[in-house]
């Protein structure tokens, strides 16, 4: 266990140690819960975490755009 000072405005500094072994970078995302009078800290997703999620769709996303575009412009005419 590592102990970590809080500073005037409530932010800390989690050591360099405890970012490399949880691949934590600047710029993450962290989730932070309480859990019975504790804290915890878990990594946060992003939309990058989830790439290759989903499958591909069926029409080229190009071909969405192009027809949702159309679409708007015989909307307003």
């Amino acid at each position: 266990m590592q102990a970590v000072k809080v500073l005037p405005k409530g932010q800390i500094t989690l050591p360099k140690e405890m970012r490399k072994i949880l691949g934590i970078k600047e710029g993450d995302t962290l989730l932070i819960e309480k859990s019975e009078g504790d804290i915890i800290i878990k990594k946060g997703k992003t939309i990058h975490d989830y790439i290759g999620f989903l499958s591909k769709p069926a029409i080229p996303i190009e071909e969405i755009i192009e027809k949702a575009t159309e679409e708007a412009v015989k909307e307003r005419a």
